[in-house]
């Protein structure tokens, strides 16, 4: 373990500077917004440049593939922070580890800029997937650097750092978006590269006299033996998924359905192997084994949310492309721009929500409570779309406000839940996995994702009512038991509020 304790890392950090909040949050608040503006910027287009046809500048995939391969991205997108996690615990620390996937999801973008068809996405996707692994775990972990684990600001900074994430993602999809589908795709994907730029000199110029140790720290290194192990073991796994992934290829087995198949068996697994580790780690305490308990029914919760949030990228969009009226008050939409929704309602409310739990203190909602209210306002998000099926039929086009207050509603429980399950990751996180559990966090989002991967292939097979309805009911009724189970998993807590 690191000899640096908490309390050294938290003042060697100028804790004035940045709206009330240490300095530091000024360098990961600038990283993400330019991180999030090159990943929502593509994440706009992706799914448009994959159905639409060949000789419209797309890839011409069939619409339920294309929906089913974004979920699977997403997945391993959140699965690879497992990799990011542990390489900050043990290898680089956190700050390195950020600086390693800023250049991996840089050259991403470049790749997907190149107009090389389906080789140069699927490349391009790789490099993605492991560099926003290898990001944006640890850029989470370090902003929990920046506070004692009793300062009332942490939420709120935590809120303040969700804003800057969501700035990015709000800008990129009008810009990125509107230069793809009008101009030429590769034109709006070349504009993510520069954006992954941007936030990489802004990481490196402004992290040491902003950031003083924290992240620096590596806090359960490998010893000697282990690290040898570690590039035997890493090198010869890599040459046989490499081996695995061309024989595959080469021969026809490993199709895009295998591949989604086999995504979503890891995407539930990998979280559970997590949590038994961790908690019979003889690394982890008697007080820490009750935390990690604890959050287990917040992850489950949380898996529920994301499988909700994250069909906006696919079946919203496409709802939004194929079932909107874009003609809405004179004005021409284009349908990406409708993902610029979820990050400006939540750069409006943000700052509400952070002066809320401030304002509040020791009185507001726990930390089950919250993941309970997301719960609720997400299960709505989905019910909310049933009435326009049902009031104009499938075959109408219908006005964009549904698909406005649909965002509305899962951006009011995206803000109960998800900054506060990065912090209270922070706090429950057992010592000897501190980044690895913000892995575990993102994980929930891969689970979800990976579990879209097959929910997403019914909605061409069933009524939209059904669709909608059976997901957000579910959702409801995992907030009713989030509630009865509130005073077990406080306890549990043991102290951490």
């Amino acid at each position: 373990m690191s000899t640096i304790d908490h309390d050294k890392i938290v003042k060697s950090v100028p804790q004035k500077g940045f709206f009330g909040h240490p300095k530091g949050l000024y360098t990961l608040f600038f990283t993400e917004f330019w991180e999030r503006f090159s990943y929502y910027g593509m994440r706009a287009l992706l799914i448009y440049y994959m159905y639409t046809e060949v000789t419209k500048g797309g890839l011409g995939f069939d619409q339920t593939t294309a929906n089913s391969i974004m979920s699977v991205y997403g997945a391993l997108v959140y699965m690879s922070g497992v990799i990011g996690g542990w390489l900050a615990d043990r290898v680089f620390g956190s700050s390195s580890t950020v600086f390693y996937g800023g250049v991996f999801i840089m050259l991403g973008h470049v790749i997907l800029a190149l107009p090389s068809g389906a080789t140069a996405l699927f490349i391009s996707m790789g490099l993605i997937i492991i560099g926003t692994g290898l990001l944006k775990p640890n850029v989470s972990n370090i902003v929990g650097d920046l506070y004692t684990k009793t300062d009332p600001r942490r939420d709120s900074g935590f809120s303040i750092f969700y804003m800057g994430i969501n700035m990015g993602g709000f800008i990129s999809p009008l810009i990125v978006g509107t230069l793809g589908q009008k101009v030429n795709f590769h034109l709006g994907f070349s504009l993510a590269a520069v954006g992954m730029l941007v936030g990489l000199i802004t990481f490196v110029v402004t992290k040491k006299p902003n950031l003083g140790l924290a992240g620096t720290y590596v806090t359960n290194p490998l010893s000697a033996a282990e690290r040898k192990n570690f590039k035997i073991y890493g090198s010869l796994v890599v040459i046989l998924l490499a081996v695995f992934a061309v024989i595959g290829i080469q021969t026809g087995t490993l199709t895009i359905n295998l591949f989604t198949w086999f995504v979503s068996v890891l995407g539930v697994l990998i979280p559970i192997v997590y949590f038994i580790i961790m908690y019979f780690s003889k690394k982890t305490s008697a007080v820490e084994q009750s935390r990690v308990l604890a959050y287990i029914p917040l992850f489950l919760a949380a898996v529920m949310f994301w499988a909700i949030q994250e069909q906006g990228s696919n079946i919203l969009a496409t709802y939004a492309d194929q079932r909107t009226n874009l003609n809405f008050l004179g004005m021409t939409l284009a349908s990406s721009w409708f993902q610029s929704l979820n990050p400006i309602f939540i750069v409006l409310l943000s700052p509400v929500f952070a002066w809320l739990w401030v304002r509040l203190g020791k009185k507001q909602p726990s930390t089950p409570i919250k993941f309970s209210l997301g719960l609720l306002f997400a299960g709505l998000s989905f019910i909310i779309m049933i009435i326009p099926a049902y009031m104009f039929g499938p075959n109408t086009l219908v006005s964009p406000l549904w698909l406005v207050l649909s965002f509305f509603l899962v951006v009011i429980g995206e803000l109960c839940l998800s900054p506060v399950g990065l912090s209270a990751t922070t706090k429950l996180a057992p010592a000897a996995f501190s980044a690895q559990t913000m892995s575990l966090w993102f994980l929930s989002n891969a689970m979800a994702q990976a579990i879209n991967a097959q929910v997403v292939k019914l909605f061409d097979k069933v009524p939209e009512t059904v669709y909608f309805g059976i997901i957000g009911f579910l959702a409801i009724v995992l907030c009713g038991v989030m509630l009865l189970l509130t005073p077990v998993i406080k306890k549990a807590m043991k102290g951490v509020h």
